[in-house]
């Protein structure tokens, strides 16, 4: 089913995991790459996030987690104009391995919402998606993390779909085309040319908003793109070697219970 996209505010969770660069997550002074110590499976995944520091509560007690589920029939929309999305071209930036994600340090875009204006800090990527759209999954997801004046934070994101035709929005073509060059975390290289202008008129066409990792602190604002952009298999592939697996599950509907608590109860 082909959702027509818009734009949706919502305010929820966001991990300090993806906002790197940001108050939350300062960069290391002296630019090197610090790997993260946590990740998405196993006994580092998000069932365990709320017990690496005592600032990660809301993971497991948090009701506006995410990524949720977003049923368009049940949503309010806003208007696109009133999303002012501005990521000027670049000759290159820094593309990193953290890790637990690849991420993409820029800091010259804005974000204008409402009565609130944002600097870019970085966008990162999500395999498979961490939004599902009518309770379909996307093979890749991307976030650009932004941050205000007073340490509020507001992303905008973006779900991927394989194009039938090997077509790729050019933007993330020229960050693609490096990605063998850190497939170690904690590596970095540098990416071509970058354009925002196909990203940029997208977005007026398509949006609607929402928001998540440790501490899951609950105050950021989302916007979430409905309409898929295109992605070629061989990038695709690409990513998916390196990345492997970094998206959090589904979590409940935005005011009900956490998944973990539920399921604590169900124990007792």
């Amino acid at each position: 089913m082909k959702v027509t996209a818009a734009i949706l505010p919502l305010i929820a969770s966001a991990t300090a995991s993806r906002l790197h660069g940001t108050s939350l997550l300062p960069r290391s002074a002296d630019g090197t790459v610090d790997v993260n110590s946590f990740n998405y499976t196993n006994t580092g995944g998000p069932l365990t996030w709320y017990g690496l520091s005592k600032t990660n509560s809301a993971c497991s007690e948090g009701k506006h987690q995410s990524p949720i589920d977003i049923v368009t029939e049940d949503i309010d929309y806003a208007a696109a104009s009133s999303i002012r999305f501005n990521v000027p071209s670049t000759d290159n930036a820094k593309f990193e391995n953290l890790g637990s994600g690849l991420e993409v340090v820029l800091t010259n875009g804005t974000l204008v919402a409402g009565n609130s204006s944002y600097k870019l800090a970085q966008f990162h990527f999500h395999t498979p998606s961490e939004h599902r759209i009518n309770e379909e999954y996307y093979p890749m997801e991307v976030h650009f993390v932004f941050e205000n004046s007073n340490n509020a934070i507001a992303v905008v994101g973006f779900v991927f779909e394989l194009s039938q035709f090997g077509y790729s929005t050019p933007l993330f073509d020229s960050v693609f085309a490096h990605i063998d060059d850190i497939a170690t975390p904690g590596t970095y290289t540098k990416t071509s040319h970058l354009d925002f202008t196909a990203l940029t008129a997208h977005l007026k066409s398509h949006v609607h908003g929402l928001p998540h990792h440790p501490p899951c602190s609950e105050d950021v604002a989302w916007f979430l793109s409905t309409e898929p952009l295109p992605l070629n298999v061989q990038s695709y592939n690409a990513v998916k070697h390196v990345l492997k697996f970094n998206a959090r599950y589904t979590q409940n509907a935005l005011g009900q219970d956490n998944l973990l608590e539920v399921a604590a109860s169900e124990l007792n």
